[in-house]
């Protein structure tokens, strides 16, 4: 009888992981998801060390977007600013950031995992990667528009 037990004990356990698993619907009215093999990365024409993943509005136009940035290892943008205040936290990796109108990687300041950073509308600064990939959440209300301002 006991050797019966153990096998039976088995099956019931799938079934009820099957059972859960199943049940485990949501409903697309009340939540949305997108798991990270499906977000759809696309790098920008004008920055191959970059790619993007837009989650929700479009920063072409007005209202709020969200964004996902992975910068690449090396690579780093020159300055400029935006139109309107940008709230990114850094999801991986380290993010180098500067300030000001002349370039200088050397004098970045290192944005670990877990940072929250405000980058404030029409104030000059230049960002990137330096040895590891890093991404970010960017969440901004657009047109998210970028003016170049670097010292020459």
């Amino acid at each position: 009888m006991r050797l019966l037990t153990r096998p039976i004990g088995c099956v019931g356990a799938l079934v009820v992981m099957i059972a859960v698993a199943s049940a485990a619907e949501l409903n697309p009215a009340a939540v949305t998801f997108k798991l990270p093999d499906k977000i759809g990365w696309k790098s920008p024409p004008t920055n191959a060390g970059v790619q993007q993943a837009v989650m929700v509005g479009d920063p072409s136009k007005p209202g709020l977007y969200v964004v996902l940035t992975k910068w690449l290892p090396g690579n780093m943008s020159r300055p400029h600013f935006h139109p309107n205040d940008r709230f990114i936290t850094v999801i991986k990796g380290t993010w180098w950031v500067g300030s000001g109108t002349k370039f200088d990687p050397a004098n970045t300041v290192p944005m670990p995992a877990g940072t929250f950073v405000t980058h404030f509308g029409k104030q000059v600064h230049y960002d990137g990667a330096k040895d590891e990939e890093a991404v970010l959440l960017i969440v901004g209300e657009g047109p998210a528009t970028s003016t170049r301002a670097e010292e020459k």
